[in-house]
């Protein structure tokens, strides 16, 4: 169970000394319980920081987004710093695999990469974080409680509306929902507030409202189905392996995860498939594809299980007319499929009420999914945020690696995806822009613009 944070509603300590003569460290309010959120909590937990965690669904667990994720590095040296469960978070992946439209192998290498999942990661977090018990812990554990850990509250049903200046110290004003369902109006004073809301930022909102996303003019079509429900020919391709294809307007990736609760053994787990295919703003086949079953245009996202009937089929349809056979059995066979608009979204900055708010993973810059970089953001983003906080990288250092490294992997994600959908290119340029995208965060180069305004930031 979370143990309640000493910062309450309406009140708080100040920074400086306790009164028992140590150095008290300053109190944290996280905004958003998803990955971004959690990678926070817990690297400032395990640092000995108090933190108090507002996520505005209004239940305790987030619903599973059956989305695969590549682990980059950061995320994988995330879970080896603080993970306390002792459960594995990756399936590796030896080779990359690109085929022709008729399923055929045109080109192949070794390359190693981490595959995990979004809820997997979500419930090794949350036990770390708050010791939320799952069956995602089998063959771990529930992580011990150590002295040095700040103390965490996490809490849900909390919509964050403002945040109020008050010198040293800023005032969090949110709605809370009650279990009758109704909303109060409520307050948290504290030191710090980490923004890890998502691309749709409502903390970044409040200090730079004209940063909106904006569609890139596709979209990403997702699933998963279980490797023994799928032909010898599939799974020869996608298990354990990163497999490819490129058409006109078309990008469709596969490759293995978690199955479930967190499942790596052979034959348990699942083969995640996404597919980026092109729908024009504004044309007739968009508008069906992001009307839910319900009837409901949605914005950005149809969540699993949503799609309307005659959405899937015609999803289905191109897939069979554009896709390997191998790939076009994965949207046969998924039986939770959904979709998201690829949108675009960078913050000009990280830092803002003198330092005392900071964004980010996806609240800072929305990459695109080409980039396979947005999970390995926000743990580097946390990691580098405990950093700055102990004292072992200064203000302008922080700013400086944050910065660059989300100007450059956004930019590089628009560059790669306009690529891929809107230019017919011979293979040989997509395989160079995925092993590019591939270099490792430490051994960039960054180019001198995305150093620009940052001494003013």
């Amino acid at each position: 169970m979370a143990v309640e944070n000493s910062t309450t509603n309406g009140t708080s300590h100040t920074n400086g000394e306790a009164a028992n003569g140590t150095i008290r460290k300053p109190e944290i309010v996280i905004v958003g319980g998803s990955l971004g959120g959690l990678f926070a909590g817990v690297a400032l937990k395990s640092h000995g920081y108090n933190t108090t965690l507002l996520e505005r669904t209004p239940e305790n667990l987030l619903h599973n987004q059956g989305a695969g994720i590549v682990a980059g590095g950061d995320t994988i040296e995330f879970f080896k710093r603080y993970d306390r469960t002792g459960k594995p978070v990756a399936v590796p992946s030896y080779k990359r695999l690109y085929l022709n439209q008729k399923g055929d192998v045109i080109h192949e290498e070794v390359n190693r990469q981490n595959m995990t999942s979004w809820d997997l990661c979500y419930y090794l977090l949350r036990a770390n974080y708050d010791r939320i018990d799952s069956p995602y812990l089998e063959g771990g554990k529930l992580p011990e409680v150590r002295p040095t850990d700040g103390k965490v509250t996490y809490r849900s049903g909390c919509t964050v509306t403002d945040l109020e200046d008050q010198g040293s110290q800023v005032r969090v004003h949110f709605k809370r929902r009650q279990d009758d369902g109704t909303e109060i109006d409520d307050f948290i004073q504290t030191d710090h507030v980490v923004a890890a809301d998502g691309p749709s930022s409502s903390i970044r909102a409040i200090f730079e409202p004209d940063i909106q996303r904006k569609y890139a003019g596709y979209c990403v079509i997702r699933g998963t189905v279980p490797e023994l429900e799928v032909t010898e020919a599939a799974r020869e391709v996608f298990a354990e392996r990163f497999c490819f294809f490129h058409a006109p307007g078309i990008q469709n990736l596969t490759y293995t995860i978690a199955g479930e609760h967190g499942n790596t053994n052979p034959g348990h787990r699942l083969l995640n498939f996404v597919w980026y295919a092109n729908f024009p703003e504004g044309e007739p086949e968009l508008e069906k594809l992001m009307t839910d079953k319900d009837g409901r245009r949605r914005h950005i996202t149809i969540p699993p299980g949503m799609i309307s009937w005659d959405a899937w089929e015609m999803v289905k349809s191109m897939g069979h007319a554009r896709l390997p056979p191998q790939m076009a059995e994965m949207a046969d066979k998924t039986k939770a499929p959904f979709v998201q608009c690829i949108t675009d979204v960078i913050a000009p900055k990280n830092l803002f009420m003198s330092d005392k708010v900071v964004l980010i993973g996806d609240a800072l810059a929305g990459f695109r999914p080409h980039t396979v970089a947005s999970t390995s953001q926000a743990a580097f983003n946390a990691m580098s945020l405990v950093e700055w906080f102990d004292g072992r990288i200064d203000r302008t250092q922080f700013v400086k690696q944050t910065m660059q490294f989300a100007r450059e992997l956004q930019d590089m994600g628009v560059k790669i995806g306009n690529r891929s959908q809107f230019e017919t290119l011979p293979v040989e340029e997509y395989i160079k822009d995925r092993n590019f995208a591939s270099i490792k965060r430490e051994d960039r180069e960054y180019p001198e613009w995305t150093m620009h305004g940052l001494d003013k930031a």
